[in-house]
């Protein structure tokens, strides 16, 4: 994955299958190159043909396609990678599903849940939640700039290196001092959706990160 693909990545939102495809379009169209098709609640037809049209979409526009939590329909969809939580498949079993050419994401919440993905051979971290949201059900604790510090200074100490991506609740005006504690990019649901100017919304984003980037590095 490159950077401009690892800074940036929309979880899809809708209340359903049409409205994630119509704003999953909307994103890749406004210059988000990384998006996460992530589905609850519905059954296997319905997800697989919704995943079908998010591979279209994506190869459209030359973006990164994970699929959230569901393995089966990351390999029958042919998605670049799947998301997966701490009570989903282990990402070793995935692995042996998948293949070494799937990018396997990985969620976190604790230092030790970093090193258990990591034994457990994803490709990044998905590390939250930042802040309180609605979109996921059951929450982990909020972690905030402090959590996010300290884990990253844990797995510097202990010579891990992988790309983490800060999640949940993230708004705009938190990106800058987002980037300073250390992260690689951040995954986004909320702020992307529904926006008025997302061309621009996206734009500025990745001004931000970029700024945001070289002042850690300086300061760091």
């Amino acid at each position: 994955m490159t950077t401009e693909e690892i800074c940036l990545q929309y979880i899809s939102q809708g209340k359903t299958p049409q409205e994630h495809l119509h704003n999953i379009e909307e994103v890749c169209k406004a210059g988000c190159k990384w998006v996460q098709l992530r589905l609850k609640d519905e059954d296997v037809v319905t997800y697989l043909d919704t995943a079908i049209k998010c591979r279209d979409i994506c190869d459209q526009y030359e973006a990164v396609m994970i699929i959230n939590d569901n393995v089966s329909i990351a390999k029958a969809v042919l998605a670049d990678g799947i998301h997966l939580g701490l009570n989903d498949m282990n990402p070793q079993e995935a692995r042996k599903i998948l293949g070494d050419n799937f990018i396997i994401g990985g969620t976190a919440n604790t230092l030790e849940d970093c090193i258990q993905q990591v034994d457990n051979g994803v490709d990044y971290l998905g590390l939250g939640p930042f802040r309180y949201t609605t979109t996921k059900k059951k929450l982990s604790p909020v972690l905030g700039l402090e959590g996010y510090k300290n884990i990253l200074t844990g797995m510097k100490s202990q010579n891990i290196e992988i790309p983490v991506l800060a999640i949940g609740g993230i708004v705009e005006n938190d990106i800058k001092d987002i980037f300073y504690t250390g992260v690689d990019g951040i995954a986004v649901s909320g702020m992307l959706t529904n926006q008025q100017d997302l061309k621009k919304t996206i734009q500025n984003i990745k001004v931000t990160i970029k700024g945001g980037v070289k002042n850690s590095e300086y300061n760091g």
